[in-house]
């Protein structure tokens, strides 16, 4: 039997598969193919035409998770405090603007709650607390975390929405002795936080919902590897031109000192 030689584009187009391959698994399973896309070009500096990654991951059988639904914008709330981001979610540096908020998860033993602070200009979630209980004290823990890893300067934002835990004596004191200044968005308007929302869509789709969860701890340890392992240093952010938040910070870093050597 007479075999036949691959062609070069063949053997490219293998190649290609390959690395598409291997940049959804190292994407645990979510990337559809813009993030795919982008981490070729960020990674190996090939710019693929869309329409052949999306047939290659088809031929592999390869699909991202889908993108949380978008709802309809409720703009009739108002304000009970002041609200100093008014929906104007955009940073200039590190550490001039967080955003917090809680969310929860059941297990088999019951409810786990997770508070995150984000950096607003690279999205990178920068202090987090779990716990069993949803309570003042797991939102001091969180923001506790964010200080300690890198302290903000004085007069940096820290924004919320108005639930008891946010509006509580202790978090407001916290707050005030890290020299930080509090912001609310409307009640019940999940639109003044946003980028808070966004990021726990990806959570629920990319970790809560892929499997039952038997225990807190479980999940707790799930939700911890997932912040730091994989959202923090692997995934790409289509806000961030698809590059992953602490990417996204060196390069700030890297252009601020070159700006300090001209």
């Amino acid at each position: 039997m007479k075999y036949r030689q691959p062609t070069d584009r063949e053997i490219r187009r293998l190649l290609l598969a390959d690395a598409i391959a291997d940049i959804h698994a190292r994407s645990r399973g979510t990337y559809g193919m813009l993030r795919i896309r982008a981490a070729l070009e960020i990674e190996q500096g090939l710019i693929v035409n869309k329409k052949l990654v999306w047939k290659i991951m088809r031929e592999l059988g390869l699909k991202g998770l889908p993108g949380p639904k978008k709802g309809v914008k409720n703009l009739k709330n108002t304000a009970t405090c002041e609200d100093l981001i008014q929906r104007s979610f955009t940073a200039d540096a590190p550490n001039q603007i967080w955003l917090t908020d809680i969310t929860e998860h059941e297990t088999g033993e019951g409810k786990i709650y997770c508070c995150v602070v984000l950096d607003l200009f690279s999205r990178k979630a920068v202090g987090w607390a779990i716990d069993r209980r949803c309570d003042s004290v797991l939102v001091i823990d969180a923001l506790t975390k964010a200080s300690e890893s890198r302290p903000g300067p004085p007069g940096a934002v820290i924004h919320s929405d108005h639930g008891p835990q946010f509006t509580s004596w202790a978090f407001t004191e916290k707050v005030r002795n890290l020299g930080l200044i509090g912001s609310m968005g409307t009640v019940g308007d999940c639109y003044d936080n946003a980028p808070m929302e966004s990021f726990w869509g990806s959570m629920q789709i990319e970790l809560l919902n892929r499997q039952r969860w038997r225990t807190r701890l479980e999940l707790g340890i799930a939700i911890a590897e997932w912040i730091e392992h994989f959202y923090n240093s692997l995934r790409r952010h289509s806000s961030l031109n698809y590059l992953t938040p602490n990417e996204f910070e060196v390069l700030h870093l890297t252009h601020e000192n070159q700006a300090a050597l001209r």
